[in-house]
């Protein structure tokens, strides 16, 4: 085996993990927060969601297909660690262009390996998602324990501006389009406007402090709220963006943009525990009774206590009873909170995007 350097993870708790160095040698430090999917570590890592986390995989054996220039969500990795079990020493895969390794060195992630993954998971469980340092420097607790003083938690952390694209941009396949859509960027993964670009619609993405007017007087069919990181409660100006575009626009949003929707809409959000992350997330259907398994990335979600009443609970997480999609037809606006795109992950829920474009064609006749 290849001569690794030793890494530690320090926990805000107290506890901590010896292993060996992953990526960039140096120090980094996060919210650490675990995911149970098995595969799609390279979308996971690039999703603007994870910015200001370290992503711990709960599945032993990460790495073994390698990476590639295709699979990517965003153009770098926005996660600021990655904690692993075991990586693979030699990937195997027609598509493989690099190395897990070689992935984070070249884009300077520090991560951590060979540390028993399922037990951190565990721990997180019980005592939820808590701050984190990996250091291959410094392996002095006393010394770990106060810089872990300057590391910010994420309640009110208003992440989606850092992550978000600071100008406008236009996208489109086809010469005459069949919707035009207006995405709020608040860390939009790649995957939602290649669907909409497959939909021969124009997208026409802005940055996240988008005012209303901005978007009116480009008379889009719909407006889309996209994932992001951080504190939903946090991203007032988007709050007030929403509110003010209730009812003059069809509209729809994913994670973040969901908590957004329901923020202007008048409810309320909460930090989870430890929050739901992976591919193997099981949501009902609450219009149609079905089961889907959906590709979920977020550590709040919304209070159903605080929905006003003509808002509608289309979807539940079935493990924990938390709001997965919500509804207000009076408006014609709706979001879900897990991701539909599903990069990485099941394609059951690919029919919400339908909805999206069933709304904008009806309201088009209007």
């Amino acid at each position: 085996m290849q001569n690794l350097k030793k890494a530690i993870l320090f926990l805000e708790d107290g506890l901590f993990f010896n292993g060996k160095s992953l990526g960039s040698l140096g120090e980094t430090s996060g919210e650490v927060c675990f995911n149970t999917g098995m595969t799609g570590y390279q979308e996971i890592l690039t999703d603007p969601s994870y910015a200001k986390q370290m992503i711990v995989m709960s599945s032993p054996h990460i790495g073994n297909y390698g990476t590639n220039n295709h699979d990517k969500e965003s153009n770098k990795i926005f996660a600021t660690g990655f904690i692993i079990k075991s990586d693979s020493l030699q990937p195997s895969n027609w598509r493989s262009e690099s190395s897990l390794k070689t992935f984070l060195s070249e884009n300077k992630i520090v991560g951590i390996q060979d540390i028993d993954t399922r037990a951190l998971t565990i721990h997180i469980r019980k005592k939820g998602a808590m701050r984190g340092i990996i250091s291959t420097e410094d392996f002095d607790i006393g010394s770990l324990r106060t810089k872990m003083e300057n590391v910010s938690n994420m309640e009110g952390q208003d992440l989606a501006i850092e992550v978000a694209r600071k100008e406008k941009m236009t996208l489109c396949n086809v010469d005459k389009p069949l919707f035009k859509i207006a995405a709020i960027d608040f860390g939009m993964k790649s995957n939602i406007y290649d669907i909409m670009l497959t939909n021969e619609a124009e997208v026409e993405i802005f940055p996240a402090d988008v005012t209303y007017e901005e978007i009116l007087s480009s008379n889009p069919d719909g407006v889309f709220l996209s994932n992001g990181p951080g504190d939903p409660s946090a991203v007032s100006y988007g709050i007030e963006t929403v509110k003010k575009l209730l009812g003059k626009k069809p509209i729809f949003g994913i994670c973040l943009g969901h908590q957004i929707l329901a923020l202007a809409l008048g409810a309320k959000t909460f930090k989870m525990k430890f929050g739901h992350r992976g591919i193997n997330q099981p949501v009902k259907n609450l219009i149609t009774n079905q089961v889907e398994i959906t590709s979920q990335n977020h550590g709040f979600a919304v209070e159903e206590k605080s929905l006003p009443s003509n808002i509608k609970v289309t979807h539940k997480h079935l493990n924990d009873d938390t709001i997965a999609g919500i509804s207000c037809n009076e408006i014609s606006a709706y979001s879900v909170q897990y991701h539909p795109e599903a990069s990485p992950g099941p394609h059951d829920s690919r029919y919400v995007f339908k909805e999206f474009f069933n709304m904008m064609r009806k309201n088009a006749k209007t």
